[in-house]
């Protein structure tokens, strides 16, 4: 997506909610002036979401070198460094919200996976002191880490479906429910993911649970289709890999929390601009050749 597509379309959204958020907002009894600053909510949410896009690895060098040396037509009103940075936490909730109408169509096969955020090296993790009252300790299959888990789950065309942030200590099967609610059809996890109430509980509400099983429990049969989607159960790493590597969501540099969401938040929302994602291009046709070899 182009720059001033993705300009057009942050600035189209903030239009409609902004006047609506503004006076929906709980105040103290107060009047609070809602004074218009030198850049505006969708132009800051617009190079929080384009430095994702960027392929720049520090944000302060995507804003120093590269926003206030090629994109000040784009941008006239442009604002130090410094000020920039503070006023970052006030996108948060229209990031959010805009997050919310990016998110793909469910077309009856999700992927679900959890993934690692780590916020500061293991050997620093008695000094750090930004996250220490959110962050826990967890471990996935390479290792220990410190920070929080994201779990993300998308569809066959690797559109984005649901996320939601955990510490890193939380079971991968605690907010499963809430994140799949409203979805129908099969979901396919790893091993991570093995529960016979969480089935059941799925199950109830229409949406089957299909996992690998453990060597020490006993065989199933399991329909080819479910096993060929299993082996395709990459395509969701492909995508946390994706959103780490090139939107950058996971870095050890955050000074304050909500600033540590924003860029997260940031991170999904340029995935979700993408324009070719990881797919499994399954046709209907196809499906209803996979269901005839059930």
């Amino acid at each position: 997506m182009s720059l001033e597509a993705l300009i057009c379309d942050v600035d189209d959204f903030c239009q409609l909610f902004l006047p609506d958020w503004q006076s929906q907002q709980l105040t103290a009894g107060e009047r609070k002036r809602q004074r218009q600053g030198q850049m505006c909510v969708s132009e800051i949410m617009t190079i929080m979401i384009h430095f994702h896009q960027s392929h720049y690895r520090d944000f302060k060098a995507y804003y120093l070198m590269h926003v206030h040396r090629h994109l000040k037509d784009a941008f006239p009103h442009l604002l130090s460094y410094t000020r920039f940075v503070a006023l970052m936490r006030t996108v948060l909730i229209p990031l959010c919200v805009y997050l919310q109408q990016r998110k793909g169509t469910a077309t009856g096969l999700a992927f679900i996976d959890a993934t690692s955020i780590v916020v500061c090296h293991n050997r620093r993790i008695h000094s750090h002191k930004v996250f220490k009252k959110v962050a826990k300790r967890g471990k996935t299959s390479v290792g220990w880490f410190y920070g929080f888990k994201l779990h993300l789950v998308v569809n066959d065309c690797g559109e984005l479906l649901a996320f939601h942030l955990t510490p890193g200590n939380t079971d991968d099967r605690k907010p499963v429910p809430a994140l799949v609610k409203g979805l129908s059809g099969k979901l396919f996890g790893d091993k991570g993911y093995l529960s016979k109430a969480l089935f059941d509980a799925l199950f109830d509400e229409g949406l089957q649970l299909v996992t690998r099983l453990r060597k020490n429990m006993k065989n199933a049969l399991m329909p080819m289709f479910d096993k060929i989607l299993l082996r395709k159960r990459a395509l969701i790493e492909t995508i946390n890999d994706q959103i780490k590597n090139i939107s950058q969501i996971e870095h050890t540099r955050h000074r304050s929390v909500a600033n540590f969401m924003v860029n997260l938040v940031a991170g999904l929302i340029a995935y979700t601009h993408q324009p070719y994602k990881p797919s499994l291009n399954i046709g209907h046709s196809q499906l209803i050749g996979f269901d005839n070899l059930d």
